[in-house]
């Protein structure tokens, strides 16, 4: 698994010897495992990683199982976190109080093996989805409204960039993990920009030098604030590297070649594109034919790859992209 994105399973148990079967059990299986003994111990430790899922004994030291679940789903914060009870009681009333509690999910000591990785499975899957829903797509949208409505850019920018660059990404026949990153790179390229003062962003005319420095800080401002959501990690790299050029002249790295993450190379190429494509406050929009042309001439000066804006070109050129305009221009 990818460090950044394994699943992290906290196993709560106040006995070491369950901890420890746990622990060597699901790091086999490649996930990041915590480990608490008493009930104080797991609300800490769910404070301090944000646990998956959550492994979790009814009896325990100083807080008992029943009520670390109660607390876990009361609070905003962890209320969507999956939790087991793995216990070794069995009457109906425990399980009746547990599902009172807001568990998940019950398994019998001793467990068997095979269904508990099963279910964690399962659970770490409807996690991350419920993550995905909960924390990313509810606020793409306003962002990218916000975003637009702050810096005067073409109403339908964001939503632009989200489907040209979508369109380009299937075109290189990337994987769909990446296709989800460009999309929401295209909303949220420019997220930084909420944190640029208005007398910038909208100052008629050209920028100073510490003006400029601002607006070029939206590409490290956007990397933090993404930085907040799990489900935002793979977007950092778009939103941090979309304004590096190959040749090193870009910022805010100054990256040269590979080291720009391509997905952050094509977002930039398509900013490029309908920056000079579409109507803003201090220009006209250009056609599609002098748009074409900037961008090989930024292929001349070791900017852009040219397999990159090739692709793009021929999408231009087959009249992929005008549904997208047509739609949000």
């Amino acid at each position: 698994m990818n460090t950044a994105a394994t699943p992290t399973i906290l196993v709560v148990d106040d006995e070491e010897q369950v901890r420890s079967f746990f622990l060597r059990l699901l790091e086999d299986e490649g996930y990041r495992v915590e480990v608490a003994g008493d009930g104080p111990g797991a609300l800490a430790a769910v404070a301090r990683h944000a646990p998956d899922v959550v492994l979790l004994d009814v009896r325990l030291p100083e807080l008992d199982g029943f009520e670390v679940c109660r607390r876990l789903k009361r609070d905003v914060a962890t209320r969507l976190t999956p939790i087991v009870f793995v216990t070794g009681l069995h009457e109906r009333e425990d399980r009746i109080e547990g599902i009172a509690a807001g568990a998940d999910d019950f398994l019998s000591k001793p467990v068997d093996t095979h269904e508990l990785l099963a279910r964690v499975r399962s659970l770490v899957r409807m996690k991350q989805y419920t993550d995905d829903l909960d924390s990313a797509a509810s606020i793409i949208m306003t962002l990218a409204t916000m975003i637009e409505s702050r810096d005067g850019q073409a109403e339908g920018h964001c939503y632009r960039m989200a489907n040209y660059a979508t369109s380009l990404g299937r075109a290189l026949t990337l994987p769909d993990d990446d296709l989800r990153a460009l999309h929401r790179g295209g909303f949220l390229h420019d997220i930084g920009m909420l944190a640029i003062p208005d007398l910038v962003l909208r100052k008629n005319g050209p920028l100073d030098a510490t003006e400029f420095e601002q607006v070029k800080s939206h590409t490290v401002v956007g990397d933090r604030l993404c930085g907040q959501l799990r489900s935002l990690q793979t977007v950092r790299p778009i939103v941090r590297h979309h304004h590096e050029r190959l040749d090193g002249s870009g910022y805010p790295d100054g990256l040269q070649g590979d080291r720009i993450p391509l997905l952050a190379q094509i977002i930039g190429v398509i900013d490029v594109y309908d920056a000079m494509t579409t109507p803003r406050a201090y220009q006209q929009p250009r056609p599609a034919h002098e748009a074409v042309a900037v961008l090989r001439a930024h292929v001349r000066r070791g900017w852009r790859g040219e397999d990159l804006v090739e692709a793009f070109i021929d999408l231009v050129h087959s009249g992929a992209l005008a549904s997208f305009r047509a739609d949000k221009a």
